[in-house]
């Protein structure tokens, strides 16, 4: 089975998803077409970067991950496509790749070159699906693309340890549908500078000494139940093992959220500080 998935800034508004959509499925009938976002922030390449780094080990090795985030071809962007622990990935070289390359060597990557075969006036997009589902049709990197050994890094996407190795400083980089704040200080990065030291979570004058295992993870008796921590405040690494700061059953729209009642906004400080 070929899977394609999509990850882009245009909303569901417009034609351009469905567009998009109809272009593969021409080029491609028997692929399978699934979103993984298309609510991404205008020209966002940090919360692209999060969701996609979030969401594609969730697919089958081979799945193509298309994405269309600040995706214009520039002398500064241009067009790649990698191959990485076995899952191909296309978009501009702006970026949003470097979390994953911070983790595992790219196995391949080109820069694609196949503008001038496509018809006069085809569009960045155009260029994506030729790309997409030559590679969902179990095609190599080599024929649409020349071999380069480096992509760009986005510094903004790591967390710096102090240089006494007592504190982590990172920021928020994706507020959920829940008002959750995701910041870019991973699980693994706090292992690595703290050692086992105990720690608390600091973000402008607040602080959380505790880290949850789930979001209900309270002390419940029979003086406190779950209904009693609503509305609390707490950090837990997410499924991606990244910290997140939340509100315990919070509503964005009706009691509030980490973001409404924390003040936390995107790419607000937060700050390990190691004990």
């Amino acid at each position: 089975m070929s899977i394609i998935t999509l990850t882009t800034d245009f909303g569901l508004k417009d034609h351009f998803v469905g567009a998009l959509k109809g272009k593969l499925i021409t080029e491609h009938p028997q692929a399978q077409i699934i979103d993984i976002s298309h609510d991404i922030d205008l020209f966002n390449i940090s919360q692209a970067s999060y969701i996609i780094n979030a969401a594609y080990n969730s697919f089958p090795k081979g799945t193509v991950h298309l994405i269309g985030v600040d995706s214009e071809r520039t002398l500064e962007n241009k067009h790649i496509a990698m191959q990485w622990n076995d899952h191909y990935f296309i978009c501009a070289d702006n970026g949003i790749l470097s979390i994953l390359t911070q983790k595992i060597v790219p196995q391949q990557i080109v820069e694609i070159n196949i503008h001038d075969r496509l018809p006069e006036g085809s569009s960045d997009m155009d260029v994506f699906v030729k790309v997409a589902c030559h590679l969902a049709k179990g095609g190599t990197l080599s024929v649409i693309g020349k071999e380069i050994s480096q992509i760009k890094e986005m510094s903004e996407l790591q967390a710096t340890a102090a240089s006494d190795f007592n504190s982590i400083k990172g920021y928020v980089v994706y507020i959920d549908h829940f008002g959750n704040c995701v910041t870019n200080i991973s699980k693994k990065f706090i292992a690595e500078i703290g050692k086992g030291r105990p720690f608390e979570v600091r973000f402008g004058t607040k602080n959380i000494k505790n880290i949850h295992r789930s979001y209900s993870d309270f002390k419940i008796s029979e003086k406190f139940t779950l209904k009693d921590y609503e509305g609390e405040r707490l950090a837990l690494f997410n499924e991606a093992d990244f910290l997140e700061i939340a509100i315990y059953k919070s509503n964005p729209s009706t009691v509030g959220s980490a973001t409404s009642l924390l003040g936390l906004k995107f790419r607000d400080t937060v700050t390990i500080q190691f004990k």
